[in-house]
C-alpha cells in the first residue's frame, strides 16, 4: 500500500526536517486555533470562491478580478491534484513531528507534494492582483497565512507549500495571457459640419414610434415642451412606419427631421432624411439608443443644445441590398443601416448581454451572454463573399466597432468608410468547445475561430434554405442574400461639438 510513497531527495528532507522542527518549538496558544481554522476554510476553495463572491458586487475592475482569480485557482487546482500529486508521491508528516494539540486531525490521504491549499491561495491573489494591484496585496496576507498554515498544522512539509506555491503563481500569471489589455479606444472623431439652426424647434419635423423601447403617453408632450415650435407627428402601431416619415419628410417648411424610436425606426428616418437632403436629430427613444449614443445626443439635453445651435457632422450609411422570395423569381429592397447587420446568433447575443449588463458589468455579462447562447444555439451554414462557412454569427458593423473581439460595443468614428466584417465560425473541429474555451479565457478575438476583417462591400447568400437577417435591430426572414456596401458621408446629423 505504501510502496507508492517515495521520499524527497535528501536535502530537501534534511530541510524540511529543520524547518518543521522549528515550528515545532513554538509555543502553543491562540494562534493555533486561528491557523488550524484558517486552513480549515480555503478547504475545496471555499475561502476565495466567497472572497470572489464578494468582489463580484462591484462591477468593472474588481469584478474582472474576482473572475481571473477563480480561473487562475482553477487552473492551480486542476494542475497540482490532477498533475503533481500523481507525479510526486510524498508521505506527509508524521504526528511524532508536531506537538500533538498542533497536528491537524485527520491529515488528508493524498500526497504531500504539492501543497494543494498554497496553490489555490497563491494563484487566487496573484490572479487578482494583476487585474487589481490593491486587492491583491489585501489578500496577500490570508494567501500567505493559507500556504503557511499547511505546514503549522502538520498537514505538508515546507517544501512541498514553496512547490505549491510557485505552481499558483504560474497559474495566475498563465491566465494572465488569457486576458490580454485592451488597447485604449480611439478618440470619438465627427467630421463636422453646419446644419440649420432650430431654436424651440423651428423647422423640426419630428417623428416618434408609438412602439419605441421608452414610449409613454407623456412622450410627445414632452417633445413640444422642449421643441414649442415643431411639428411632432405620432406613429400609432396599426400605421405604417416608412409612410409616416416619408409623408413627414416632405412636409413645406421641414429644415431637419428628427426621429424618436429606437434603431430599426433610426434607420427608416435614416433613409428619408438622406434621400431628401435633411439634416437628421436623433432623439434618445429606444431601447438601447447606440445610434444616439455615437452621434454625441445619448441625452435630451445634448440633442436640444446641438439643434438649438445648428452643430451638426457627417456620417456613413450602410446600404443593404436584401433578396427574398423564390430564387427563380426574387423580390429586391434595399435598406438603409446605421448600425449593424447581422445573422446568426448575434441578436440572442446582445439580447442577453444587455440584460445582464446593470447587474454584472459588460465584461463580465458578454462572457456569460455568450455561454448562454452557445452552449444551445446551432450554427447557420452561409456563403459570405463565395466562401461556404458554418457560422454562429456573421456581422457587419457600419463603421469600426470596439473592442475587436466578439462583443463589440463602441463605435467612435462614424465616417471611417468601412464595414466592420466579424465571423465566429464553427468550421472546426470541435467547435462548440473551441467557442466555449476561448470566451472563458478571453481569447475569442484570437481564435482560429474568429475572423476580423474590413472592406467596403459584402455579400452574403444562404447556402440551402432561406436566412433571417437583422438590420438595426429588425428581423427581415426568408432571405437568400444580402450585399452590403458603404455609402460615405451620405446623412447629416446633429452632434453637440466638444
Amino acid at each position: 500500500m505504501h510502496s507508492k510513497w517515495r521520499p524527497a531527495p535528501g536535502w530537501i528532507s534534511r530541510l524540511d526536517r529543520h524547518l518543521v522542527r522549528s515550528v515545532s518549538a513554538f509555543p502553543g496558544g491562540t494562534h493555533d486555533t486561528f491557523f488550524r481554522r484558517l486552513s480549515a476554510s480555503a478547504d475545496h476553495g471555499k475561502l476565495w470562491i466567497g472572497a470572489a463572491a464578494i468582489m463580484a458586487l462591484f462591477p468593472g475592475k474588481t469584478r474582472r478580478a474576482a473572475l481571473h482569480g477563480l480561473i487562475a485557482q482553477a487552473v492551480a487546482s486542476a494542475v497540482t491534484n490532477a498533475g503533481f500529486k500523481t507525479l510526486l508521491p510524498r508521505t506527509r508528516p508524521l504526528p511524532e513531528h508536531l506537538p500533538v494539540f498542533r497536528f491537524v486531525h485527520p491529515q488528508p490521504t493524498s500526497s504531500s507534494m504539492p501543497s494543494g491549499h498554497s496553490a489555490s491561495a497563491i494563484a487566487f491573489a496573484v490572479g487578482t492582483g494583476l487585474v487589481r494591484p490593491a486587492l491583491g496585496a489585501a489578500l496577500a496576507p490570508a494567501a500567505l497565512g493559507v500556504a503557511y498554515s499547511r505546514v503549522h498544522t502538520g498537514a505538508h512539509w515546507p517544501s512541498d507549500v514553496f512547490f505549491g506555491s510557485a505552481i499558483g503563481a504560474g497559474a495566475a500569471l498563465a491566465t494572465r495571457r488569457w486576458w490580454p489589455v485592451r488597447p485604449p479606444f480611439p478618440e470619438v472623431a465627427r467630421a463636422a459640419t453646419d446644419a440649420p439652426e432650430l431654436p424651440g424647434g423651428t423647422g423640426l419635423s419630428i417623428v416618434v414610434n408609438t412602439l419605441g423601447g421608452s414610449y409613454k403617453e407623456e412622450t410627445a408632450a414632452a417633445l413640444q415642451e422642449v421643441f414649442p415650435h415643431a411639428y411632432i407627428r405620432t406613429v400609432d402601431p396599426e400605421e405604417s412606419l416608412k409612410d409616416a416619415v416619408q409623408t413627414t419628410a416632405k412636409r413645406p417648411g421641414t429644415l431637419a427631421l428628427g426621429v424618436w424610436g429606437g434603431d430599426g425606426t433610426v434607420g427608416t428616418a435614416a433613409a428619408a432624411a438622406a434621400e431628401h437632403s435633411l439634416p437628421l436629430l436623433v432623439l434618445p427613444g429606444g431601447t438601447l439608443n447606440h445610434f444616439a449614443r455615437d452621434t454625441g445626443t445619448g441625452s435630451l439635453k445634448e440633442a436640444v443644445a446641438a439643434a438649438t445651435n445648428g452643430e451638426a457632422a457627417r456620417a456613413d450609411v450602410g446600404i443593404v441590398t436584401v433578396e427574398r422570395g423564390l430564387a427563380g423569381n426574387p423580390e429586391t429592397a434595399e435598406l438603409i443601416m446605421v448600425n449593424t447587420a447581422s445573422v446568426g446568433l448575434y441578436p440572442n447575443l446582445v439580447r442577453r448581454r444587455e440584460q445582464l449588463q446593470p447587474a454584472l458589468g459588460k465584461p463580465l455579462a458578454g462572457v456569460v451572454a455568450m455561454f448562454r447562447t452557445f452552449a444551445v444555439g446551432t450554427p447557420t451554414t452561409l456563403m459570405v463573399d463565395g466562401v461556404r462557412h458554418k457560422v454562429w454569427i456573421a456581422y457587419v458593423g457600419r463603421g469600426r466597432y470596439y473592442p475587436r473581439d466578439h462583443a463589440p460595443l463602441f463605435r467612435p468614428v462614424l465616417d471611417d468608410g468601412v464595414l466592420d466584417v466579424r465571423m465566429i465560425t464553427a468550421d472546426e473541429s470541435f467547435a462548440r468547445l473551441r467557442l466555449l474555451g476561448s470566451v472563458l479565457t478571453g481569447t475569442v478575438a484570437t481564435s482560429r475561430i474568429t475572423h476580423l476583417r474590413e472592406a467596403t462591400e459584402v455579400l452574403i447568400e444562404s447556402a440551402g434554405s432561406p436566412m433571417a437577417l437583422a438590420v438595426d435591430g429588425e428581423a427581415l426572414a426568408g432571405v437568400r442574400s444580402a450585399r452590403i456596401r458603404v455609402e460615405p458621408r451620405a446623412l447629416t446629423y446633429y452632434s453637440p461639438r466638444p
